[in-house]
């Protein structure tokens, strides 16, 4: 069973769908492996992900699930948190909202809309021109809110572009 559900991801990683549908996630990567006991899916090398209109990429990922219960042939599975190390960039569209950001690794927490961006963070709000820098930046989508840490050498920057009358 873990042999025909690791086909079926490499199957769905190759294919070129033209459209991608609401709730499909195509990751392309140069390696994949599961661990279904654990609900751990692991994806290293080039790997580009895209949902709808976001786009996430870095050098490796990893996708918690919800474990796969033995004896459980259609168990619906659903993603815990996306981890992604090294060179992550990412673009995400919400609620009339455009980011785009960069990090080295980048936790998103699809549960609780939070995204964390580790070292040398940075992630640029489009539609409104404002931009955050950091070493850790917290952005939760349900609640607005923001968190940013820096350190003595590398202060929290904010920019913001207003207009003066």
């Amino acid at each position: 069973m873990k042999y025909l559900i690791s086909l079926l991801i490499i199957t769905a990683l190759f294919s070129q769908a033209k459209e991608t549908p609401k709730n499909q996630l195509v990751i392309d990567a140069e390696q994949f492996e599961a661990h279904d006991s654990k609900g751990l899916s692991i994806f290293t090398g080039n790997v580009k992900m895209t949902r709808v209109k976001d786009k996430l990429d870095s050098d490796i990922l990893e996708v918690y699930m919800t474990p796969l219960k033995k004896g459980a042939n259609k168990q619906k599975r659903v993603v815990l948190k996306y981890i992604a190390i090294g060179n992550v960039s990412f673009e995400i569209f919400t609620k009339g909202k455009h980011y785009k950001g960069r990090g080295e690794k980048v936790i998103y927490k699809p549960t609780i809309l939070e995204y964390e961006i580790i070292g040398k963070g940075s992630i640029k709000e489009l539609t409104e021109d404002k931009t955050l820098i950091g070493d850790r930046i917290i952005l939760n989508q349900t609640t607005g809110e923001s968190k940013v840490s820096g350190s003595k050498n590398k202060p929290v920057r904010f920019i913001m572009q207003i207009e003066s009358k």
